[in-house]
């Protein structure tokens, strides 16, 4: 029978929901009032809650610069969470730009390597890679007291900043040591993690999933910083992996083994996890040992822990013995669900038939694999001596001293990504990158990445330094591209595996975080003079290339930088296409016949430079060109 609702929809409760999508750290608890405005308490005189929206953080989501605010209510604050978010909402006049030199089959490859700030990187990708990522694993630093952490001061100057940390990157990015002994030492790594998660939560697929690797001095903020920013109702597990084997003898006081990861949907509605797939252990408890057509199986339990009267039976098996259910427990089934099974030949009372009854489950009726469990072991998803051995294997110099097991990652892939692209912004010595390219061995797959990572610099006297590592990102590089090769020869050895590799990509595109490609055209006017005045003829500043631009570009107008880039020639003048013909770039030069010999390729998006065209009426000439040969490409200038 349907229930009439006899009131129209609840349209506060519908807006609710559609501001929760859009700011989920927005919604928050709120006493529930009545008509009147007065506060409800329920019969135990405890206030009544209600779903709601906090207005003075929505007001903050809204605006450029810092708003004041004193209402009470529940939710995490810490000094600084308001400048957190006008961080992540700011705009940056920065680019990418790549570098071949660096990367390994950079034209065709779909994985990426990002070095710079990872909150400009996020900010960067929000075009391109908006709601695309299909899962995200970090491994923030932990806050112990030992760690750097990002600094967002963007008002810093550079003498400032050498006061205040004693340490920046090779390119002058903001790493400072967060130690206990700072004032803001929790608010400080707070707004960190805040501003960052809120620009990954955008990039993340509908049904996307993050994974962060933590211990225990900041778990619990984490969690809180979570639930805000994704919503608590996307919550779905707090792992716990056992990272070693046994305790640390010079442990003050609990010798920690394990660490967490934390792990939230995008919309925990459309996300399930993948089944894991059972191995020999599990699939070997499953026998036929009476030949039943049905195939392999194996005994369950037919008791249950609470009791029910209806469920308590007596069972006589087949010796005449007869059966009742251990003390305050009953049976699974009724008594007369109970005969059915019998007669259906799915009640077990062992090969001799002297054994307590058994209900026989089949291997061919049960879910496809095991459902992942919240305690990770170290034989599950290995543990950090073995990382050790997986990256002295690679580079034996003992160059980075706290990798991840790539077989951690793998389990996060496992359930979480049978393909689409993974991102990792803390990225460190690119364990992530070494997941993605095994998984990819392992079951054909065509996951991409993206690593981003600070170059941080090394410290003088570390083994890294000493073996020609000046930074962290010329580590994870370095990893890459000998994991990638490890993994090709590692396959074509094994006898059991495809020789076949043409799917499999251990390729990655370097791009580096750089100031926008553009010429800064705002100045007074008395800082206007005839050698400015030249400069401002071309737009581009003179140290960019043409492969600079179309990076550019491509950000600009949301084309994935993964697509593969071939560089050809037209009448002796340079091209690049960009996954076929989604964009063609002539940079350098463009005239008519070149015009029309790319508009007969029918490109989606045409770009090219102001400097690669001699006039206004040029411009002009080329839209107009266009629209005759090829009307639906959108044709841009930069």
């Amino acid at each position: 029978m349907t229930t009439l609702k006899m009131h129209t929809p609840n349209l506060v409760d519908s807006n609710i929901e559609r501001l929760a999508a859009l700011f989920p750290n927005c919604v928050t608890e709120k006493p529930k009032t009545d008509e009147q405005g007065k506060v409800i308490r329920d019969m135990n005189g405890e206030v009544v809650l209600e779903r709601g929206i906090d207005f003075e953080l929505l007001k903050q989501e809204l605006s450029h610069s810092v708003i004041d605010g004193s209402q009470e209510r529940y939710r995490l604050d810490w000094v600084g969470k308001r400048e957190a978010i006008v961080t992540a909402n700011s705009p940056i006049a920065k680019t990418l730009r790549p570098c071949r030199d660096e990367s390994v089959d950079f034209e065709t490859t779909g994985n990426l390597f990002i070095e710079g700030d990872n909150l400009e990187a996020l900010k960067l990708l929000q075009e391109s890679y908006l709601g695309k990522v299909k899962m995200i694993y970090i491994d923030p630093p932990y806050n112990t007291g030992n760690d750097f952490i990002y600094n967002d001061d963007f008002a810093a100057d550079t003498a400032e900043f050498f006061e205040r940390s004693g340490q920046v990157d090779g390119d002058g990015n903001r790493l400072v040591a967060n130690t206990e002994s700072n004032g803001r030492f929790h608010s400080d790594w707070l707004s960190m993690m805040y501003s960052r998660l809120k620009l990954a939560r955008n990039l993340l697929a509908d049904d996307g999933v993050i994974f962060i690797s933590i211990d225990d001095n900041e778990q619990a903020n984490l969690k809180k910083i979570c639930d805000e920013i994704f919503g608590s109702i996307n919550f779905i597990a707090n792992a716990v992996w056992q990272k070693k084997y046994g305790p640390a003898n010079d442990a003050q006081g609990i010798s920690d083994t394990h660490e967490h990861l934390i792990i939230f949907a995008k919309n925990a509605k459309i996300w399930k996890p993948i089944l894991l797939k059972r191995d020999e252990k599990q699939l070997s408890a499953y026998k036929n040992p009476d030949n039943d057509p049905r195939g392999v199986w194996r005994a369950s339990d037919l008791s249950v822990r609470t009791y029910s009267a209806n469920c308590y039976y007596p069972i006589v098996g087949p010796d005449g013995r007869e059966h009742l259910p251990p003390e305050s427990t009953s049976w699974r089934v009724s008594e007369a669900k109970f005969n059915e099974l019998l007669n259906d030949n799915r009640i077990t009372f062992g090969v001799s038939g002297t054994g307590r009854p058994m209900q026989k489950k089949f291997l061919t009726e049960v879910k496809e694999g095991i459902t992942p469990q919240t305690w990770w072991s170290r034989e599950f998803a290995s543990d950090t001596k073995i990382a050790r051995y997986e990256m002295k294997e690679l580079i034996p110099e003992n160059v980075f001293d706290t990798p991840k097991p790539s077989m951690l990652i793998q389990r996060c892939i496992e359930i979480s990504a049978k393909d689409g692209i993974i991102l990792d912004f803390f990225s460190g010595s690119a364990t992530t990158a070494h997941a993605v390219m095994k998984s990819n061995a392992e079951d054909n797959g065509k996951r991409q990445f993206i690593m981003v990572q600070i170059p941080s610099l090394n410290d003088e006297k570390s083994h890294a330094f000493k073996n020609g590592y000046k930074n962290i990102c010329e580590i994870g590089k370095e990893r890459i591209r000998r994991a990638g090769a490890k993994i090709r020869q590692d396959h074509l050895d094994n006898a059991d595996m495809d020789k076949d590799l043409s799917h499999l990509d251990t390729g990655f595109r370097v791009l580096k975080i750089d100031t926008t490609n553009m010429n800064d055209i705002y100045y007074r006017p008395d800082q206007y003079n005839q050698d400015l005045l030249e400069q401002l003829e071309n737009n581009i500043k003179s140290d960019r290339s043409d492969e600079d631009l179309l990076f550019q570009f491509m950000l600009d107008t949301g084309v994935p930088l993964s697509l593969p880039i071939q560089r050809t020639a037209i009448n002796g003048h340079t091209i690049y296409q960009v996954g076929g013909n989604s964009l063609i770039a002539s940079l350098d030069y463009i005239d008519a016949n070149m015009v029309n010999d790319i508009a007969a390729l029918n490109p989606l998006k045409f770009i090219t430079s102001e400097r690669a065209i001699a006039t206004d009426s040029d411009k002009t000439n080329i839209k107009e060109r266009f629209k005759q040969l090829s009307p639906h490409t959108d044709v841009r200038f930069i």
